[in-house]
Protein backbone atom coordinates (compact mmCIF):
# COMPACT_ATOMS: atom_id res chain seq x y z
CA UNK A 1 0.00 0.00 0.00
CA UNK A 2 1.16 3.51 -0.83
CA UNK A 3 0.26 5.99 1.91
CA UNK A 4 0.64 9.74 1.34
CA UNK A 5 0.36 12.25 4.18
CA UNK A 6 0.16 15.89 3.08
CA UNK A 7 0.66 18.56 5.72
CA UNK A 8 1.08 22.30 5.89
CA UNK A 9 4.05 22.48 8.28
CA UNK A 10 6.83 20.37 9.79
CA UNK A 11 5.63 18.30 12.78
CA UNK A 12 1.94 18.45 11.74
CA UNK A 13 2.01 14.81 10.62
CA UNK A 14 3.85 13.53 13.68
CA UNK A 15 1.53 15.33 16.11
CA UNK A 16 -1.64 14.12 14.40
CA UNK A 17 -0.78 10.58 13.33
CA UNK A 18 2.71 9.53 14.38
CA UNK A 19 1.44 6.18 15.69
CA UNK A 20 -0.59 5.51 12.57
CA UNK A 21 2.39 6.19 10.29
CA UNK A 22 4.62 3.90 12.32
CA UNK A 23 1.96 1.17 12.22
CA UNK A 24 1.70 1.46 8.44
CA UNK A 25 5.48 1.17 8.09
CA UNK A 26 5.65 -1.84 10.40
CA UNK A 27 3.00 -3.56 8.28
CA UNK A 28 4.79 -3.15 4.97
CA UNK A 29 3.24 0.04 3.58
CA UNK A 30 5.28 2.63 1.68
CA UNK A 31 4.75 5.79 3.73
CA UNK A 32 5.66 9.24 2.48
CA UNK A 33 5.03 12.70 3.89
CA UNK A 34 4.87 15.87 1.84
CA UNK A 35 5.16 19.17 3.67
CA UNK A 36 4.01 22.22 1.72
CA UNK A 37 6.34 24.63 3.50
CA UNK A 38 9.68 24.22 5.29
CA UNK A 39 8.01 26.21 8.06
CA UNK A 40 10.67 28.82 8.78
CA UNK A 41 11.32 32.31 7.48
CA UNK A 42 15.08 32.19 6.85
CA UNK A 43 17.25 29.69 4.95
CA UNK A 44 18.99 28.55 8.13
CA UNK A 45 15.66 27.84 9.77
CA UNK A 46 14.48 25.88 6.74
CA UNK A 47 17.50 23.60 6.92
CA UNK A 48 16.97 22.99 10.62
CA UNK A 49 13.32 22.12 10.20
CA UNK A 50 13.99 19.88 7.19
CA UNK A 51 16.59 17.99 9.20
CA UNK A 52 14.13 17.59 12.08
CA UNK A 53 11.49 16.19 9.73
CA UNK A 54 13.90 13.70 8.21
CA UNK A 55 15.02 12.54 11.65
CA UNK A 56 11.41 12.12 12.80
CA UNK A 57 10.56 10.30 9.58
CA UNK A 58 13.40 7.86 10.15
CA UNK A 59 12.00 7.06 13.60
CA UNK A 60 8.54 6.40 12.19
CA UNK A 61 9.64 4.47 9.10
CA UNK A 62 8.73 7.15 6.57
CA UNK A 63 10.40 6.23 3.28
CA UNK A 64 10.08 9.64 1.63
CA UNK A 65 9.83 13.06 3.25
CA UNK A 66 9.55 15.86 0.70
CA UNK A 67 8.90 19.59 0.75
CA UNK A 68 7.49 22.43 -1.30
CA UNK A 69 8.45 26.08 -0.89
CA UNK A 70 5.06 27.65 -0.21
CA UNK A 71 5.60 30.66 2.12
CA UNK A 72 4.52 29.92 5.68
CA UNK A 73 1.24 31.67 6.67
CA UNK A 74 0.72 32.75 3.02
CA UNK A 75 -1.08 29.70 1.69
CA UNK A 76 -4.24 31.56 0.70
CA UNK A 77 -2.17 33.75 -1.64
CA UNK A 78 -0.59 30.71 -3.31
CA UNK A 79 -3.49 28.33 -3.90
CA UNK A 80 -2.63 27.92 -7.57
CA UNK A 81 0.96 27.00 -6.69
CA UNK A 82 -0.28 24.55 -4.07
CA UNK A 83 -2.63 22.88 -6.54
CA UNK A 84 0.18 22.46 -9.05
CA UNK A 85 2.53 21.08 -6.39
CA UNK A 86 -0.07 18.57 -5.26
CA UNK A 87 -0.63 17.20 -8.76
CA UNK A 88 3.15 16.83 -9.07
CA UNK A 89 3.40 15.01 -5.73
CA UNK A 90 0.47 12.70 -6.49
CA UNK A 91 1.87 11.97 -9.95
CA UNK A 92 5.29 10.86 -8.69
CA UNK A 93 3.81 7.81 -6.96
CA UNK A 94 0.07 7.24 -7.08
CA UNK A 95 -1.21 6.92 -3.49
CA UNK A 96 -3.73 4.30 -2.43
CA UNK A 97 -4.76 6.36 0.57
CA UNK A 98 -4.23 9.99 1.48
CA UNK A 99 -4.25 11.72 4.86
CA UNK A 100 -4.43 15.47 5.39
CA UNK A 101 -5.77 18.26 7.59
CA UNK A 102 -9.46 18.47 8.41
CA UNK A 103 -10.55 21.50 6.35
CA UNK A 104 -12.35 23.21 9.25
CA UNK A 105 -9.53 24.65 11.33
CA UNK A 106 -8.40 27.80 13.12
CA UNK A 107 -5.14 27.93 11.13
CA UNK A 108 -5.59 29.30 7.61
CA UNK A 109 -2.69 27.22 6.23
CA UNK A 110 -4.39 24.07 7.52
CA UNK A 111 -7.71 25.10 5.95
CA UNK A 112 -6.12 25.71 2.54
CA UNK A 113 -4.13 22.47 2.72
CA UNK A 114 -7.19 20.42 3.62
CA UNK A 115 -9.31 21.97 0.85
CA UNK A 116 -6.67 21.72 -1.88
CA UNK A 117 -5.66 18.16 -0.99
CA UNK A 118 -9.33 17.18 -1.00
CA UNK A 119 -9.81 18.61 -4.49
CA UNK A 120 -6.82 16.68 -5.85
CA UNK A 121 -7.25 13.46 -3.84
CA UNK A 122 -10.86 12.96 -4.89
CA UNK A 123 -9.56 12.82 -8.48
CA UNK A 124 -6.25 11.06 -7.95
CA UNK A 125 -6.67 8.58 -5.07
CA UNK A 126 -9.23 6.04 -3.94
CA UNK A 127 -9.20 6.81 -0.24
CA UNK A 128 -9.07 10.10 1.67
CA UNK A 129 -8.96 10.56 5.43
CA UNK A 130 -8.66 13.69 7.58
CA UNK A 131 -6.68 13.79 10.80
CA UNK A 132 -7.39 16.02 13.77
CA UNK A 133 -4.89 18.77 14.50
CA UNK A 134 -4.77 20.83 17.72
CA UNK A 135 -6.61 23.60 15.82
CA UNK A 136 -9.41 21.53 14.23
CA UNK A 137 -12.94 22.80 14.79
CA UNK A 138 -16.07 20.65 14.97
CA UNK A 139 -14.08 17.48 14.30
CA UNK A 140 -16.32 14.42 14.58
CA UNK A 141 -14.18 11.28 14.16
CA UNK A 142 -15.60 8.19 12.52
CA UNK A 143 -12.38 6.19 12.81
CA UNK A 144 -10.35 5.66 15.96
CA UNK A 145 -6.88 4.16 15.60
CA UNK A 146 -5.91 2.50 18.85
CA UNK A 147 -2.17 2.21 19.24
CA UNK A 148 0.14 0.44 21.62
CA UNK A 149 2.69 1.57 24.16
CA UNK A 150 5.48 0.90 21.64
CA UNK A 151 3.74 2.99 18.96
CA UNK A 152 3.30 5.84 21.44
CA UNK A 153 6.98 5.55 22.35
CA UNK A 154 7.91 5.88 18.67
CA UNK A 155 5.62 8.91 18.31
CA UNK A 156 7.20 10.58 21.33
CA UNK A 157 10.67 9.89 19.95
CA UNK A 158 9.67 11.40 16.61
CA UNK A 159 8.27 14.53 18.25
CA UNK A 160 11.47 14.77 20.27
CA UNK A 161 13.34 15.32 17.00
CA UNK A 162 11.73 18.76 16.69
CA UNK A 163 14.07 20.49 19.12
CA UNK A 164 13.40 23.90 17.55
CA UNK A 165 9.73 23.67 18.53
CA UNK A 166 9.87 24.15 22.27
CA UNK A 167 6.09 24.45 22.58
CA UNK A 168 5.71 20.68 22.05
CA UNK A 169 4.63 19.30 25.42
CA UNK A 170 5.41 15.58 25.45
CA UNK A 171 3.53 14.93 28.69
CA UNK A 172 0.41 16.57 27.26
CA UNK A 173 0.59 14.55 24.04
CA UNK A 174 1.03 11.33 25.99
CA UNK A 175 -1.96 12.08 28.22
CA UNK A 176 -4.16 12.99 25.27
CA UNK A 177 -3.20 9.83 23.39
CA UNK A 178 -4.14 7.72 26.40
CA UNK A 179 -7.54 9.24 27.09
CA UNK A 180 -8.77 10.34 23.66
CA UNK A 181 -10.47 7.03 22.81
CA UNK A 182 -12.60 7.28 25.94
CA UNK A 183 -14.00 10.56 24.64
CA UNK A 184 -15.47 8.91 21.55
CA UNK A 185 -16.07 5.24 22.39
CA UNK A 186 -18.47 4.12 25.09
CA UNK A 187 -16.69 2.94 28.21
CA UNK A 188 -18.38 -0.47 27.98
CA UNK A 189 -16.80 -0.92 24.54
CA UNK A 190 -13.41 0.31 25.78
CA UNK A 191 -13.53 -2.34 28.50
CA UNK A 192 -13.60 -5.02 25.79
CA UNK A 193 -10.45 -3.82 24.02
CA UNK A 194 -7.25 -5.87 24.43
CA UNK A 195 -4.97 -4.62 27.22
CA UNK A 196 -2.29 -3.37 24.81
CA UNK A 197 -4.72 -0.92 23.15
CA UNK A 198 -4.20 2.03 25.46
CA UNK A 199 -3.64 5.04 23.18
CA UNK A 200 -5.54 6.53 20.27
CA UNK A 201 -5.43 8.92 17.32
CA UNK A 202 -8.62 10.26 15.73
CA UNK A 203 -9.59 10.43 12.06
CA UNK A 204 -12.52 11.24 9.83
CA UNK A 205 -12.89 9.15 6.68
CA UNK A 206 -13.89 11.35 3.74
CA UNK A 207 -13.99 8.52 1.21
CA UNK A 208 -13.24 4.83 1.39
CA UNK A 209 -13.31 2.55 -1.64
CA UNK A 210 -13.51 -1.23 -1.21
CA UNK A 211 -13.01 -3.46 -4.25
CA UNK A 212 -14.35 -7.01 -4.23
CA UNK A 213 -11.87 -9.69 -5.19
CA UNK A 214 -12.48 -11.28 -8.57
Amino acid sequence: MNVLVVVAHPDDAEIAMGMRMRWYAENGAHVRVHCLTPGAAGPDGRQVRRAECLAAGAVLGVEEYTFSEIPDTRFNDHRGDINGELFRVFGRRRPDTVYTHYPEDQHLDHIVTGCEVTAVALREAANLTYFRSPYSEGFDPNMVFMGTTSLLKAKRAALGCFASQQQLDMAAFTTLARVVHRQHVHHRVVERFPPHAVTSELFQIARRVEIARA
